[in-house]
């Protein structure tokens, strides 16, 4: 292993772009071949009581927990150091932003991920629909929205440190609560979370004997944890950000046109930029193979202001709640990060009231 690590850290950039991509292209493979997606879930369970597709959401983010949590006490990687881990709890963040790109999603007819592999299925609006998010993604993190949300998350974000506590993972909480060690409230967390998950997911009988929804969830929850084991293995400690990372893709979609117009500046992509190529080359190869490819766009201008107003409400979203349906509800969730649980949660909530809304105009 120390061999290895060695190996990819010597050569950071050079893996994470090599390896993003393998892993971008696994995620749209699978994807685009299996129809997992989180928004078409919700909207399963909420239209015709089908639960199959949510339940293999809730299955990803527990082989996600179990997996990171197994490379974390493995010593591949340091989960603390991840963005998620930080400890300042911005809680007000996760719900608001939760709220917004579950609630986007729905007008943009899927979240961040499933609307990368529709454009490299061919779908043209999907693709347009990316590329507004990215650009509003932007607008949130530094433009013209940076400030009000800088405000707003520096105005009611919770110090943990004030708190005696040195990140906001859930295990650090219990190890405190319960005056236990660091290591051990870890293990209790990781074990309590995953099994309700699990125990919700396989106990409904169709979900059960639905081999492909079982198969989705389990390999996007592996995709997720080769993003930690990658990215904690090939870490440059000399750089100036060295944080893990894994799949995500709200922020990484804007840094991807960054990248496009910037090429000579910085000509190897970072991780989130190979994993956006990655998942529109793995979706566009199964989309071909299965013989799904198929040119698309926009039905009329209706159709258009909806993409247009879920795209920007997902980028925004998505940047305040520091992830999507896969960066915080699966990724962020696998760190034991208390925001991400709290914007899951946000996220199904504003998927709810997506759906209903359009519903209702309908």
């Amino acid at each position: 292993m120390d061999g290895l690590r060695a190996l990819l850290s010597e050569n950071s950039a050079v893996a994470q772009a090599i390896g993003g991509l393998i892993i971008g292209a696994f995620f749209g493979v699978v994807v685009q071949r299996t129809n997992f997606c989180a928004m078409g879930g919700i909207s399963d369970m909420l239209t015709f009581g089908d639960t199959r597709r949510f339940r293999a959401w809730v299955l990803a983010s527990a082989v996600a927990l179990i997996g990171a949590q197994a490379l974390a006490a493995a010593g591949v990687v340091d989960l603390s150091k991840s963005m998620y881990m930080a400890p300042t709890f911005d809680w007000l963040g996760a719900i608001i932003g939760g709220l917004m790109f579950g609630f986007g999603m729905c007008f943009a007819g899927g979240c961040a991920s499933r609307n990368l592999v529709r454009a490299g299925a061919g779908d043209l609006r999907a693709l347009f629909i990316v590329i507004l998010m990215g650009i509003a993604a932007y607008a949130a993190i530094g433009g013209l929205l940076g400030p009000i949300r800088a405000d707003l998350s520096n105005a009611t974000a919770l110090k943990l440190d004030a708190f005696g506590m040195g990140d906001q993972g859930l295990g650090t909480l219990i190890a405190k609560l319960a005056k236990i060690a660091p290591s051990t409230a870890v293990a209790v967390a990781t074990a309590v979370v995953a099994l309700a998950m699990l125990a919700y997911c396989f106990a409904d009988a169709e979900f059960r004997s639905s081999p492909v929804h079982v198969a989705s969830g389990v390999l996007v929850g592996l995709a997720a944890a080769a993003g930690w084991a990658l990215t904690g293995l090939s870490i440059d400690e000399m750089a100036a950000s060295a944080a893990p990372q894994s799949l995500t893709f709200v922020r990484p979609s804007g840094d991807t046109l960054e990248w496009i117009q910037r090429f000579t500046a910085q000509r190897m992509p970072g991780f989130g930029v190979a994993t956006v190529f990655g998942v529109l080359i793995g979706a566009f190869l199964g989309a071909i193979t299965s013989g799904r490819f198929r040119l698309s766009t926009f039905v009329d201008t209706s159709d258009t202001l909806r993409g247009m107003f879920g795209a920007i409400f997902m980028g925004v979203g998505g940047v305040v709640a520091l992830g999507c349906t896969l960066g915080q509800a699966i990724t962020g969730v696998s760190t034991l990060a208390m925001a991400s649980f709290v914007a899951f949660a946000a996220i199904v909530a504003g998927g709810v009231a997506g759906i209903k809304t359009i519903e209702r105009m309908a």
